[in-house]
């Protein structure tokens, strides 16, 4: 049996590569193989049991730490006007660690109270543990507005592009991002609501709103299609983190061949094909199909589950596309669009006996 390490030396190793807690990782780290792979099993049980760690699935993590991405409540500033955090969960026996906030230019403002979505860097100073850079806010999906920009000189109004609608939006001088009177804008709600106008602030100049990319919009606009996730689906996907190869079998040393186009919209699908060899199946060949493992990421009952439930299926228009589960997340996004390169913990697999007129003679998934 290989030497085993002392549980410091694991809790150490988890605390030194936060988001690398799998079982797998971990025997790796310390070349552990075989029987040694089980003790190192059940010492990391008695850890959990013990409160020094944490599973989430199939993921270790250091209660003293936090996860790269976190939910942070805002706090009030200091006397310096320091925007500080703290985390929304935490089970450590240590008090919380104190997290800096640092907002980047263009970030929506945040105050006393709010949640948020942050990606955190752990920092070796005096009053502070961690800094925080916003993903996003939690609970404040914006407002999204579509319609025609109307300049005038006091900035401008967003007119509706649905018939039957009468209600206008007021865009300050500030707020238009130089959009061109008569184009297509998108836009989000600026400031709480108050009598008059509400205010809006322009995010995107789509151009004529009769051309192609203007007119996928406002179908998905008025057929009421979902193009926005909710704050739980947001912050689910952005928490997510790369599969391990545990209960795998790794498959990529078979050269696929994607089947998408160059310009498709998600590249799921790859195959490989060649001579089957059992003599019963003379002149056939064994088709091997790997598909986007996203239901390792999109679990039963969470929320990304429920919201591709209600969504139904992806829906795509020549220059437009509102997917079932949020593919701006990079973990996600990869399972979806990297089956070509075949990475055994991203993709699922199926092969099938093919006979020489193209009948599949059986498949095993």
């Amino acid at each position: 049996m290989n030497q085993l390490p002392s549980k410091t030396d694991i809790l150490q190793w988890i605390h030194d590569n936060p988001g690398q807690g799998a079982k797998r990782e971990i025997a790796r780290a310390f070349g552990l193989k075989g029987a040694a792979k089980v003790e190192l099993k059940r010492i990391l049980a008695e850890l959990a049991d013990e409160g020094a760690l944490e599973k989430r699935r199939r993921n270790y993590r250091d209660v003293e730490t936090l996860p790269p991405v976190s939910i942070l409540a805002i706090l009030p500033p200091d006397t310096s006007g320091d925007q500080f955090a703290k985390p929304v969960e935490w089970a450590g026996a240590d008090p919380e660690p104190r997290i800096l906030f640092i907002p980047r230019k263009g970030d929506a403002p945040v105050a006393e109270g709010d949640r948020i979505l942050a990606r955190l860097t752990q920092v070796t100073a005096d009053d502070h543990a961690y800094e925080a850079r916003l993903i996003r806010k939690i609970g404040a999906n914006p407002l999204k507005i579509l319609g025609i920009f109307r300049s005038n000189a006091e900035g401008g109004r967003i007119m509706p592009i649905d018939k039957g609608q009468d209600k206008e939006w007021r865009v300050g001088p500030d707020l238009t991002l130089n959009a061109r009177d008569g184009e297509l804008v998108e836009a989000e709600q600026a400031g709480p609501k108050r009598l008059g106008l509400p205010t809006a602030r322009i995010t995107a100049r789509l151009g004529d709103p009769t051309g192609p990319r203007a007119v996928s919009l406002i179908a998905i606009h008025q057929h009421g299609i979902p193009d926005q996730f909710p704050d739980a689906v947001i912050a689910q996907a952005d928490a997510a983190q790369p599969a391990s190869l545990d209960g795998r079998e790794d498959l990529r040393g078979i050269p696929l061949v994607t089947i998408d186009p160059s310009d498709a919209r998600d590249r799921d699908d790859a195959v490989h094909a060649a001579p089957d060899p059992n003599p019963k199946n003379p002149g056939g060949h064994i088709v091997w199909v790997a598909i986007a493992d996203v239901a390792h990421y999109v679990t039963p009952g969470s929320a990304l589950d429920r919201e591709a439930r209600k969504r139904g299926n992806s829906t795509f228009s020549p220059t437009a596309s509102c997917p079932c589960c949020p593919m701006f997340c990079p973990v996600i996004s990869a399972a979806c669009t990297k089956a070509s390169t075949a990475p055994a913990s991203l993709s699922a697999w199926f092969w099938m006996p093919m006979a020489t007129r193209s009948a599949t003679v059986s498949h095993v998934a």
